[in-house]
């Protein structure tokens, strides 16, 4: 009897070590989306909790940090559902005519590139290379938090447009130009800090 206690006991340890192997890549995920350490750490230890109140619900279809993740990616839902309206919607519209013309200058006239993008080269490759998501995290505290935020609810928690505008009280039409000027910011920044360079 005891040695099945103590059995279950070690288990559960195991268990938790596992879980603490994950904390790093937990907080740097969820600090990239909420630019808050605070929030994010707060998201990780929400997270680490409910991964063990509920253990027997991690079936082994994914992996054990896949299974975080999800988990993850709830949490940092929920905090910013509930902090959204601390965000005016001023700074949601992120205006910004310097960046219009910085934009501008990418096209001709006629709408063509004025400098063709840089190949990806082996996206498969930078995907699973901690350099590419170091440079990753620069571009992405290099924007402007809203215009981030917006990019991060959309391409990394795949939230639709209707829910990331309900919950910032955004417009749709606000929300296309808030994630191109996104995606031309993180084309320019990856052009100078990593194509160019692997």
């Amino acid at each position: 009897m005891s040695h099945g206690i103590e059995s279950t006991v070690e288990k559960m340890d195991r268990y938790e070590q596992e879980l603490e192997g994950h904390r790093a890549y937990l907080y740097r995920y969820a600090l990239i989306q909420l630019r808050d350490p605070d929030r994010a750490e707060d998201a990780v230890q929400e997270t680490l909790l409910a991964a063990l109140a509920s253990r027997g619900s991690f079936a082994g279809r994914s992996s054990l940090r896949t299974w975080l993740t999800s988990i993850l990616r709830n949490k940092i839902v929920d905090i910013i559902r509930k902090h959204a309206r601390e965000w005016t919607v001023g700074d949601a519209l992120d205006t910004n005519a310097s960046g219009d013309s910085e934009f501008d200058r990418l096209f001709r006239s006629n709408g063509s590139w004025n400098e063709m993008p840089s190949r990806w080269g082996d996206p498969d490759g930078s995907l699973e290379s901690k350099d590419f998501w170091r440079i990753f995290e620069i571009c992405n505290q290099a924007m402007p938090v809203p215009t981030a935020r917006v990019f991060m609810m959309r391409e990394v928690l795949d939230l639709g447009t209707e829910e990331i505008c309900k919950e910032l009280g955004i417009t749709p039409s606000n929300c296309h130009v808030m994630l191109y000027r996104a995606r031309m910011r993180l084309r320019r920044c990856f052009d100078e800090n990593w194509f160019g360079k692997h």
